[in-house]
């Protein structure tokens, strides 16, 4: 039996979707829903949350399929959306604030899990960040936002996007070194 690909082609099947073939989107869902979980995960600390907010970031990808003009990445575009999405969700369940103050009268404790520095770890560090910091830290790190965009983005001036990132930078600097990670790599 010969197997025949189904839309090899990704403008192909981006505009098969487009039109509606269910198939055609369920294959891009299937083909970018892993990392666009990740994406929105590095936002939303509970995956069940983030998760919804992936479907809906989809649902979108899928009524604005029309709009994308094939110029740049499409993994690109749909990463914007889970990251409009993210931060959109995140603003409806609480008030961000970026506060210069924050820092100092924090003291979040975190566990000390393993030496080991896996992505789940380092997960579990930037997500004991506030709120405020988490977000600029992980669009500036992570995926690569400047600061005008930032500041864009989430509405604050750039000298605030600035400002966070560094106490951000430094919150985690801190959080490492208690846990004897950087260094020597002794404990």
């Amino acid at each position: 039996m010969k197997i025949i690909s189904f839309y090899n082609n990704e403008k192909q099947l981006i505009k098969k979707a487009s039109a509606g073939n269910q198939e055609a989107q369920r294959r891009i869902y299937d083909k970018y829903a892993p990392k666009m979980l990740g994406v929105c995960r590095q936002y939303i600390k509970d995956l069940q949350f983030a998760e919804d907010v992936m479907i809906n970031g989809f649902l979108k990808v899928f009524n604005k399929l029309d709009s994308f003009k094939f110029k740049g990445s499409f993994e690109g575009w749909i990463r914007r959306i889970m990251i409009n999405e993210s931060i959109s969700h995140v603003r409806k369940q609480q008030f961000v604030v970026y506060d210069d103050e924050l820092y100092e009268r924090s003291n979040a404790n975190t566990e000390t899990i393993s030496t080991d520095m896996d992505v789940e770890h380092i997960q579990l560090l930037i997500d004991s960040l506030p709120e405020g910091y988490k977000m600029v830290f992980v669009l500036y790190v992570i995926e690569g936002y400047k600061h005008h965009e930032i500041a864009d983005l989430l509405e604050v001036s750039e000298s605030t996007s600035k400002s966070q990132l560094f106490k951000a930078r430094k919150m985690l600097q801190e959080k490492l070194q208690k846990q004897n990670i950087i260094g020597y790599g002794t404990r």
